[in-house]
């Protein structure tokens, strides 16, 4: 289905609940377990920029419909087109920057509420919101490097470390929610059928904090990342990342052959496929 599709068959792509603390925002393209096209990054950022400026709302709650969070960007819109150079890349890359970068600066605090899987660009989506609750069973990673492409905002490492980090982002390995909780990735994990109710709960808490206190705690937070050279990191991250996505290996040419030919679900299945058999020679 395209946004069209999930827009007739359960409304915008984004969705707005008024709660007595806040906002609820849902990512609104079931069919495609909320894969963040252009037009549901854009009215992320627009319902974003519209909380912060409401006094009404004191915490934001970010969560996904259907069966997800989100699986990422939307893979299908980058392989449709033609091959594109580093610069081109690194302009659509900063975008997505932005906007992932939009939900951390947001001077209110924001919660993931997370569920099934929380990939890509959908995982950097949840590692900016302030904090994380994930319901058990949720699969997390960052599987870029699987299909030639790089993570697009550089949070993982200023979360949980270098080590861990290079071993995700360096096998594509999905973790679950337990695991993700354990190295620091995720705040909580509470059953699936709680997972509503726990976030309301913790929302409700963190509402009782006046913004004049709670925005500039967030900002502390913040400039001590920037401090440790997060801004610089993600820049690095979106130059070399653009690099990466320009590349144009072999491997980069059949995945898109395969999501152009047969579909999104045929190149995923490709592309595990590839990691779970063994080299030959002997390995």
């Amino acid at each position: 289905m395209s946004d069209a599709d999930d827009a007739a068959a359960g409304g915008p792509v984004l969705l707005h609940a008024a709660t007595p603390w806040g906002v609820r925002l849902t990512l609104n393209r079931p069919s495609k377990l909320n894969a963040l096209s252009g037009e549901l990054v854009a009215a992320l950022v627009a319902a974003i920029e519209a909380a912060a400026g409401d006094p009404a709302v004191r915490v934001i709650v970010l969560e996904g419909a259907g069966r997800a969070f989100s699986s990422g960007y939307d893979l299908t819109e980058e392989a449709t087109g033609d091959p594109l150079g580093p610069v081109a890349w690194r302009e659509l890359l900063a975008a997505d920057v932005a906007a992932t970068l939009r939900v951390l600066d947001c001077p209110k605090p924001v919660i993931a509420q997370v569920h099934g899987y929380a990939l890509a660009g959908g995982l950097e989506l949840a590692m900016a919101c302030d904090l994380v609750v994930a319901a058990e069973g949720t699969k997390l990673g960052e599987p870029e490097i699987r299909y030639g492409s790089a993570p697009v905002t550089l949070l993982m490492p200023y979360l949980i470390g270098q080590k861990k980090t290079r071993e995700l982002l360096f096998t594509g390995d999905l973790i679950d929610a337990v695991e993700a909780e354990r190295i620091g990735l995720v705040n909580r994990v509470v059953p699936a059928n709680r997972l509503a109710a726990e976030v309301d709960a913790l929302a409700d808490r963190l509402a009782r904090t006046p913004p004049e206190v709670m925005a500039p705690t967030k900002a502390m937070l913040n400039r001590a990342m920037d401090a440790a050279g997060f801004r610089l990191a993600v820049e690095a991250g979106l130059d070399l990342g653009a690099i990466v996505n320009a590349a144009d290996t072999l491997e980069q040419r059949e995945w898109d052959e395969i999501v152009r030919r047969d579909g999104l679900r045929a190149a995923l299945a490709w592309r595990d496929k590839r990691y779970d058999e063994r080299l030959g020679g002997g390995l």
